[in-house]
């Protein structure tokens, strides 16, 4: 007999959003991990609130929230928000009930912006991290280093002139006028984004052009590929280098570590100051019309083999965090905003990667 296409709604439901989550799916093990994280971080949200006023979006809600925007690739926190409305699982990660009422975009987005202070996407790195069942998985010698370009929420357009007259315009007005800017110099010593000031214009090699853009560094340990350090800084020459002697001054060891890298870390100051920390660098040799600061004291090891081929992986996460989580061209201002999103990301592709490597173990 053909059922009748009618909808047939009861006057109360008995179901539960902890029964409409399978056993099985794979947020069920990221969950255990994002509560027992935030459980640790529970002191550093009390501090970063007042003990008066209206209660504010609870901090553990709002970043499962975030972390969902990264996990399911959506766009904006005005979607995520819509999102939240309907989706079941959602409600169901970010601990809202069936009859919860959904923030508003932009509370939410300020509220987000309260953790900003307290660095909070970094401690929430580090808690995932430190947790006793992740430590396991990780190598407290062997790590890599690299930095990718993330674009910035500017346009060319916006790289004007810091002081005197603006740039002459050419082509018909409006909102989009055109613009050409062939023959003129622009350098981020005399121009500057109108749209995000602390964006610069900066491109990686010659055979790529230049881009308004952060530089993001990640630090992998080698043993499963996790970041274990996460870093936004402006787009420099140097800032590579720098980022990945802070990353790994900060790993808090006395041991004797390795850190692999690429040819762009081949210079006589960087491998002197990896030394200075107690880090041997297996650092590509870059002896293209100069002479390599890494000799064969160091790769005449077969552990510099090694560590050349597994840095590689480190692409990995960068190819997650740009495709998965949005971050090949950022939609936040700031290198404080973009660095904490940045971050989160990192957390992110972690727990992703977790549960699978939690089962493989023994």
């Amino acid at each position: 007999m053909r059922g009748e296409d009618k909808e047939s709604g009861a006057l109360f439901s008995y179901l539960s959003l902890e029964e409409r989550v399978p056993e099985t799916h794979p947020l069920r093990r990221i969950r255990s991990i994002v509560d027992s994280a935030l459980e640790a971080l529970s002191d550093e949200f009390e501090a970063l609130y007042s003990k008066v006023g209206r209660p504010s979006i609870p901090p553990e809600k709002l970043l499962r929230a975030l972390l969902l925007q990264a996990f399911y690739t959506v766009r904006s926190e005005r979607q995520l928000m819509e999102q939240l409305d309907y989706n079941l699982l959602f409600r169901w990660f970010v601990g809202l009930g069936m009859d919860g009422a959904v923030w508003d975009p932009t509370v939410f987005s300020k509220n987000r912006d309260r953790l900003l202070q307290g660095d909070v996407a970094q401690k929430l790195l580090s808690a995932v991290v430190s947790q006793a069942r992740v430590k396991s998985l990780l190598s407290s010698e062997h790590f890599s280093v690299d930095g990718t370009l993330i674009e910035a929420w500017a346009g060319h357009k916006s790289f004007k002139p810091k002081d005197g007259p603006p740039d002459k315009g050419g082509g018909s007005g409006g909102r989009n006028a055109e613009r050409s800017f062939h023959g003129e110099a622009r350098t981020n010593d005399t121009h500057a984004s109108t749209t995000d000031s602390e964006a610069r214009l900066y491109r990686k090699s010659h055979s790529q052009g230049a881009e308004l853009c952060f530089l993001g560094h990640l630090l992998m340990e080698n043993r499963n590929g996790l970041i274990v350090g996460a870093e936004l800084t402006q787009a420099t020459g140097t800032a590579e280098r720098e980022a990945a002697l802070s990353l790994l001054a900060a790993r808090g060891s006395c041991r004797r570590a390795t850190v692999g890298a690429d040819k762009a870390y081949d210079t006589a100051d960087f491998v002197r100051d990896l030394r200075a920390i107690r880090v041997t660098p297996h650092v590509a040799q870059n002896d293209i019309n100069r002479r390599s600061a890494i000799d064969d004291r160091t790769t005449r090891h077969s552990g510099y083999t090694v560590s050349q081929r597994i840095r590689k992986r480190i692409e990995e996460p960068f190819g997650w965090m740009k495709t998965i989580a949005g971050l090949r061209q950022t939609k936040h201002r700031g290198t404080a905003r973009v660095g904490w999103m940045f971050t989160l990301a990192a957390a992110a592709y972690n727990l992703v990667r977790l549960p699978k490597l939690m089962d493989a173990t023994p």
